[in-house]
């Protein structure tokens, strides 16, 4: 038997918390998940390019075994100076992994970047941005759409450059009449469209000439000649989604499970098939899709195969309801309009 948690959020897994610094003035901001205690990391990049900080920390054959945080954050590359800020954070807070009987901890903290510089002005966040997402980081009830990282994702921008629709940053959580529990967060500022997988219709896609109206871009895409493509790119050389990096949808997965780091890559990969079913295209060259798995230890599921590939499947469930939500929580920012906008103006103007 499976259920929502009490939260519906990634902060429904104990010792997970989470936190939003958001600038609406420059439509930017960034998200932090905390793991004060420790908790071993996964990380699948499915996305041509990755825009990331310290993914190394994963890797199954190196040293490290924990991390602390993993931010997420708005303002492509130059945005992880916000990790600085996350750091100090969990310094001051004491939080980190002890090397040293006469050291104090080291925080260690993952990260990954989304471009949103297509909208409102070219500001990134900066350390005090990574600190007061880190301070404002709770247990409770997390806000969704534009809000934290999702301040500035847009989605939909494989149309024309006046197509796109605002994305933002979703959550959701599983629980297992086991005790397991997964919960996911996800910031999307994707390329493709969004797809409700329970009815495969579009929620969000390129908007039309008449308002309220969408259409696929994978229509626009599969019925493109070459010669359509070349005077696409002649006409918009710098236009996001032609540009590799102007994109990308972020998710981190937390789950109180016992994994250790090539488990928790296993997870991070099952759960991208939740992007898979709500964005499409999915996975493109401009976009630097990054999964992370955070597992804090508390229900050994290695040993049991099919508990493994359950916690997988919670994860890419949580993400695909996470996804939508993101969208259909967002709100107008910068000229870009929400879906809920978008779509009330076909009832506004029936």
């Amino acid at each position: 038997m499976i259920e929502s948690g009490p939260n519906d959020a990634i902060t429904d897994v104990p010792g997970i918390e989470a936190g939003h610094y958001t600038d609406l003035d420059n439509a930017t901001g960034c998200t932090v998940v905390l793991a004060r205690a420790g908790v071993t990391p996964g990380v699948f990049q499915p996305g041509g390019a990755p825009g990331t900080l310290d993914t190394d920390l994963a890797v199954a054959e190196n040293a490290i075994q924990e991390i602390h945080a993993v931010l997420l954050t708005g303002g492509s590359t130059v945005g992880l100076d916000a990790a600085a800020g996350v750091r100090r954070y969990l310094k001051k807070s004491g939080a980190g992994l002890t090397l040293m009987p006469d050291l104090d901890p080291l925080p260690l903290a993952m990260g990954a970047v989304v471009f949103d510089l297509v909208i409102g002005n070219a500001v990134h966040p900066i350390g005090e941005s990574g600190y007061a997402a880190s301070t404002a980081a709770s247990s409770g009830p997390l806000d969704q759409g534009s809000v934290g990282v999702g301040t500035g994702c847009t989605v939909a921008k494989a149309g024309s450059p006046n197509t796109l629709l605002k994305g933002g940053v979703g959550t959701a959580s599983l629980v297992h009449e086991s005790g397991l529990i997964v919960g996911a967060i996800v910031a999307t500022n994707s390329v493709g469209d969004i797809v409700d997988p329970a009815t495969g219709n579009l929620v969000a896609g390129a908007r039309g000439e008449e308002p309220g109206t969408m259409s696929r871009s994978t229509d626009a895409l599969l019925n493109r000649t070459v010669a359509e493509f070349e005077e696409q790119q002649q006409s918009r050389p710098n236009f996001s989604a032609d540009r590799a990096g102007a994109n990308t949808t972020l998710a981190v997965i937390a789950t109180n499970a016992k994994l250790h780091k090539g488990t928790a890559k296993r997870v991070s990969i099952m759960g991208s098939a939740g992007l898979a079913r709500t964005i499409n295209p999915v996975f493109t060259p401009s976009d630097g899709d990054t999964i992370f798995t955070l597992a804090t230890g508390e229900i050994d599921v290695t040993s049991i195969p099919a508990m493994l590939t359950l916690t997988g499947t919670m994860a890419a469930e949580a993400i695909a309801t996470a996804t939508l939500r993101s969208v259909r929580e967002a709100s107008s920012l910068a000229g870009i309009p929400s879906v809920t906008e978008w779509t009330s103006s076909t009832q506004q103007n029936g």
